[in-house]
């Protein structure tokens, strides 16, 4: 692999979520004593380089069509090796949290993630060449029975093909269908009657407006862990906290992903549990959440005040 010094973008959600400590053999070996397979030579090279983050490139070309399209899958970023970020590839949602929570198929190293936010994935793949062999890359598709779609030999030829976006844009056609969906669908029948218990404020209006700029600055619509999804996790759950007696973080996590369907199913959350169940430990932890009357979970009153000076701006 030659020429990489413009491989990376600068990113500053990269640097939290992938961005790991700098590579010593040390490490590595812990890595590949983790994970139980040998790390590709010029993987270890390239995360030498930098070690995770976002490609200028993100696009790999397919003859065959997949989940994300008819003739390329995208990554969203390559996982770094090491422990500390979350999305690094033995981080708390690197390779094997794919494996034992998503129950991706257990024959390798899942090394980048794509914008589905979890329901496809690129993989080291070692089911032919064995634990101490070179891995050839494929795409796993979730929403098709986990189905392999072969893009490379090895790492090296993987990198080498990634392509710039640009080359498959339809991002403004499908963009502008996404924004247009928030403007004339209909939110989940259960979000529709919750926003009848709060008649102060014109929650339909509110979360259209949050979800149009979050899907501008994005480009697409996905709830992460970025400030503006956690407004909307914030919208979400005082809307069901007032609706009903949530008292525990596994009935929230069961009662939330019904919420915000539009339509037939055009928009979900989709996407990893974990980000708005991130979101949740952040709000205990910083006691921004409580337990009321008969251990009923809700905002505490000062940061109610709060979010609603945050969705002002949406009304």
């Amino acid at each position: 692999m030659n020429n990489l010094k413009d491989f990376w973008k600068s990113s500053e959600y990269a640097n939290k979520g992938y961005l790991e400590e700098s590579l010593s053999e040390e490490l590595i070996n812990k890595v590949e004593s983790t994970l139980g397979y040998k790390l590709p030579v010029d993987y270890i090279n390239l995360m030498k380089i930098q070690n995770g983050g976002i490609p200028e490139n993100t696009c790999f070309p397919t003859n065959e069509s997949t989940s994300w399209a008819e003739d390329h899958v995208a990554i969203s970023a390559i996982m770094g090796i090491g422990f500390e970020k979350k999305y690094s590839i033995c981080g708390s949602l690197g390779s094997q949290f794919m494996i034992d929570e998503w129950e991706y198929p257990n024959d390798g190293i899942y090394i980048c993630t794509c914008p589905s936010a979890g329901h496809d994935m690129i993989l080291l793949d070692y089911s032919k060449c064995g634990a101490e062999g070179e891995p050839e890359v494929v795409h796993v598709d979730q929403e098709l029975d986990y189905k392999k779609t072969f893009l490379a030999n090895n790492f090296s030829e993987f990198i080498v093909g990634l392509v710039n976006e640009s080359e498959f844009d339809n991002s403004e056609e499908e963009l502008y269908e996404t924004l247009e969906i928030f403007k004339n669908g209909r939110f989940s029948n259960i979000l529709q009657k919750y926003f009848k218990a709060d008649k102060t404020i014109n929650f339909d209006k509110v979360l259209r407006n949050l979800f149009e700029e979050l899907t501008k600055e994005k480009g697409y619509f996905a709830l992460h862990d970025d400030p503006l999804s956690y407004l909307a996790y914030d919208i979400q759950f005082y809307l069901l906290s007032i609706n009903k007696r949530i008292k525990s973080k596994e009935q929230f996590v069961s009662e939330y992903p019904s919420m915000v369907a539009m339509g037939d199913n055009e928009i979900s959350i989709g996407g990893y549990a974990d980000f708005f169940s991130d979101w949740y430990d952040l709000r205990l932890r910083n006691m921004k959440i409580k337990k009321g009357f008969l251990g009923r979970l809700k905002f505490t009153d000062d940061y109610k005040i709060t979010l609603f000076k945050q969705i002002e701006k949406y009304k």
